[in-house]
């Protein structure tokens, strides 16, 4: 484990509370959608919070380039935030992320140095102007059109999952029918053809149920009735997601063109999806009455 993950870790056991070099320091975890590889990418940051908004800093410790997530939410700014609540334990937000600019950023950035220095230093040693973005948590209201929004959103990703899936249990099929003789392993390009396509439909996923989780939160405040749902759909993310862990490591391990290997792997794949169509219908029929959205609803 590295020590972003032990310190990601340590954050969720403790609603929030880190020791070592972030002991004291507020704290949020971000995950943002790799601008290459659209995998999840989750990152410690330090915040400032600024009326309804949470401010977050670029800082890369004053190294010369902007950190990754950076440049990961500048291309797809929907950023989930994890912070400790008054409840006891953290929870998820979804925010979609606008950078700051000009006097706004100098005043901000300086707000920030003052109630901790060592950013002076970090804006010191940076041969850059160091960004402040602004995380803007979801709110729904009384706006149906903007609710609906988000419902269409929602079957959107659920019809392009259910198509991806389809696609790489296809392709492992047509590997698995047109294999070779038994003991001949097929060329390292389509093994590894097929560990991208299963890795693209397994982060895909992740990411799905990351942002849902965040928008979960704005769903109960603004709807209370659909907490039993969502603490449903909650569990069953965490066991997804424990699933495509395992999942990942065997793509990891090996995923060769031999026919056993790949009829192994066809396994693996039904074992992780299997009850997610049954976890998507549930969600719809539960969530979209409130969001004004059916089925019928979306092109």
């Amino acid at each position: 484990m590295g020590w972003n993950e032990r310190i990601i870790e340590e954050f969720r056991a403790n609603n929030g509370k880190v020791g070592g070099v972030f002991e004291g320091a507020p704290l949020v975890v971000i995950t943002t959608q790799g601008r290459r590889t659209n995998k999840p990418h989750t990152n410690p940051v330090i915040y400032l919070k600024d009326g309804d908004r949470y401010l977050v800093f670029a800082s890369n410790r004053g190294s010369a380039q902007h950190p990754d997530w950076f440049h990961n939410l500048a291309k797809y700014p929907a950023v989930t935030m994890e912070i400790g609540t008054d409840e006891g334990y953290v929870k998820s937000f979804a925010t979609r992320a606008v950078v700051i600019e000009g006097e706004e950023r100098d005043r901000l950035y300086e707000r920030e140095c003052a109630i901790d220095p060592t950013f002076v230093t970090y804006q010191e040693q940076a041969p850059r102007v160091i960004p402040v973005v602004a995380l803007y948590p979801l709110v729904l209201a009384d706006d149906g059109e903007r609710n609906r929004m988000i419902g269409e959103q929602l079957i959107a990703a659920h019809t392009e999952l259910r198509a991806t899936l389809q696609q790489v249990r296809v392709q492992i099929d047509d590997a698995i029918a047109g294999a070779p003789a038994a003991g001949v392993v097929a060329p390292p390009d389509l093994a590894e053809q097929l560990r991208r396509n299963c890795l693209t439909y397994c982060w895909g996923l992740q990411l799905h149920h990351i942002r849902e989780d965040g928008s979960f939160s704005a769903l109960e405040q603004r709807f209370p009735e659909l907490v039993p749902a969502i603490n449903r759909l909650r569990e069953e993310h965490h066991v997804v997601s424990e699933a495509l862990q395992r999942f990942e490591s065997l793509l990891n391990e090996d995923v060769s063109g031999d026919p056993e290997a790949l009829k192994r792997l066809r396994g693996e794949l039904d074992e992780l999806v299997s009850g997610l169509e049954e976890h998507f219908a549930y969600e719809e029929e539960h969530l979209l009455p409130s969001l004004n959205v059916t089925r019928r609803s979306v092109p």
